[in-house]
């Protein structure tokens, strides 16, 4: 059963360009350690422009399981690199944004 993993948050305003250059290290930093990252599908992540909240972030990642989804998040608790850039972008955001939520497909 593949799951979709749903992250939303707001960047606060004054901090989006210290936030899109800190985006732009963690794709990076994806792309170049692909075996951190091995259980996870797919990953897109989209800025709103109409409706809602304008400017607001949502990315969707993709994986075959739960349990693939844990491994992954135990693996990159563990590193440091990975754990310190987060850090630095979750300071950016507004903490009361921020939501996450797992998706299935119905059966």
């Amino acid at each position: 059963m593949a799951i979709v993993v749903q992250d939303t948050w707001v960047v606060k305003p004054e901090k989006q360009a210290e936030f899109n250059k800190l985006w732009k290290r963690y794709q990076k930093y994806a792309k170049d350690n692909p075996k951190l990252f091995k259980e996870m599908k797919s990953n897109k992540t989209y800025t709103q422009m109409l409706g809602g909240t304008y400017g607001a972030y949502i990315s969707l990642s993709e994986y075959n399981s739960l349990a693939d989804m844990e491994k992954l998040n135990n693996r990159t608790m563990k590193d440091p690199g990975l754990m310190k850039l987060y850090q630095e972008m979750m300071l950016l955001i507004d903490p009361v944004t921020f939501t996450s939520n797992v998706w299935t497909t119905p059966e």
